[in-house]
Parts: C-alpha cells; structure tokens; sequence
C-alpha cells in the first residue's frame, strides 16, 4: 500500500532544524511510484544534525550480497514498506528501527478503493499541509561486486483509520502519518523501545485528511493531482 507518492518540498516548509544542502530551492515530483526503486527525500540524522537526503526507495539488508540478489528478492515480497506492528519483531527491520528512522517527505499520496470488482483512484493528503512527514527507517547498504553504496529506506505503514478504511477497503493500511512533534521524537536518538512501537502505529485522525478521486492514468495525467468524479461511485462515508 502507499506505493505512489507525490512530494513538492520548499526550505521554508521543513522543520527549523534540518539542514538543506541541495542547489535547488525546491523538489518537486508529482508522482513517485515505488517499484520505480529511484531516489526519493527523506530527512535523515547524523550526529545530532539532520539532514535532507536521497534515498533509495526499497529498504535492502546488509545480506542481500549484490544488485541481482535484490531483484531475485523482489519477485517474492517488497520492503518498499515496513509493518509498523511488527517492526521490532522483523529480523530485517529492527537495528534500523532501532538506530536508524528516518522521515519521508510527502505532499500526498496515491492509494486504490475497490468497488464492485473495479478499482479507483484516490490523492490523499493531510488538511492545511503543503508537507507533512511519515514514519521510515533507512539502512545502508553495499554491492559487494560493483561496490556501489545506497542508503536505502522503507515506509512503514499502521492500521487504517475511518477514512482509510473506506479507500483502503481490502488490506486497510496507511503510511503512519506524524505530527510535526511526533516527527521530532520518532529522530531522537535515546528513543526507548515501546515509544518506537507506539510512534510506528500512530493514527492520525481521520478529519485531519482529506482525499478525492483521480483519473484512473494519473501516472502520465498533466496534473495527477485534478479531481476526477466516477459516475455511481458512492462518496466516502464517515460517521
């Protein structure tokens, strides 16, 4: 879930203490698709300082000896995303839940409802945020043949709220969505072990989204952002 992410980041937007180190004075991508594998920002800490970073989307372990290993291994799962309920359980994901989080940057995201054996697409994002940060945790990682470095990350998702639910009507996840403070605490780095397991499956509440349809072909639309209304498709009911 949440394999498509859009992003449109200004330095005035990140939080005071990041450190923007990119020429550019702003990045945007409209649509990131993660089995692209590309580099996507991710805000990343060393030393006490944190940094805006590139990172590739597809969280790769340190036993993954070469380049053709991990595509082996996407044939059987992905770890473009991480389960935040099972974090510090997972033999792949708990050093870097431990020692290595990350937060990924996001302006909205793309996610699919189904409805009587067809699947629509809705652009979903956070009331009042022109950027808001997700919970991730990033690992480093070598090509033992070619020796070339990545820092590689993975997303990590929570159970669905209200909303959610009703667009994610078949697994029922989200990305776990961070409030700016929670986005503070998920990088310190004395975080204890159960406030890690508590951030990882915070649910941001449901009336603080908002969502809309979108063309089914928003990967190549001019804006994949544009409302797009489906005749007979009931609207999302909360109660």
């Amino acid at each position: 879930m949440c394999y498509y992410n859009a992003i449109k980041i200004k330095k005035d937007q990140l939080l005071d203490i990041v450190q923007w180190e990119h020429d550019k004075t702003e990045i945007v991508r409209d649509v990131a698709p993660g089995f692209d594998y590309d580099n996507y920002p991710i805000i990343t800490a060393h030393k006490g300082t944190w940094h805006l970073d590139l990172a590739h989307w597809e969280f790769i372990p340190f036993w993954y000896k070469n380049i053709e290993d991990v595509k082996a291994a996407r044939k059987k799962y992905t770890t473009l995303n991480a389960v935040g309920e099972k974090l510090l359980e997972n033999r792949m994901y708990k050093e870097a839940a431990l020692k290595r989080r990350c937060l990924v940057l996001s302006s909205g995201f793309y996610e699919w409802r189904h409805y009587k054996k067809q699947a629509y697409p809705y652009f979903v994002s956070v009331k009042g945020k022109e950027l808001f940060y997700m919970a991730g945790i990033h690992q480093y990682w070598t090509d033992k043949e070619s020796g070339e470095m990545l820092n590689t990350f993975a997303l990590i998702t929570t159970k669905a709220n209200q909303l959610m639910e009703e667009i994610h009507n078949t697994k029922k996840r989200m990305p776990t969505i961070l409030t700016d403070e929670l986005a503070k605490e998920w990088m310190c780095e004395d975080l204890e072990a159960q406030r890690i397991e508590e951030i990882a499956t915070y649910q941001i509440a449901p009336g603080k989204m908002e969502a809309h349809t979108i063309k089914k072909d928003f990967k190549d639309a001019i804006n994949p952002m544009e409302v797009f209304e489906y005749e007979g498709l009931p609207a999302i009911s909360l109660s």
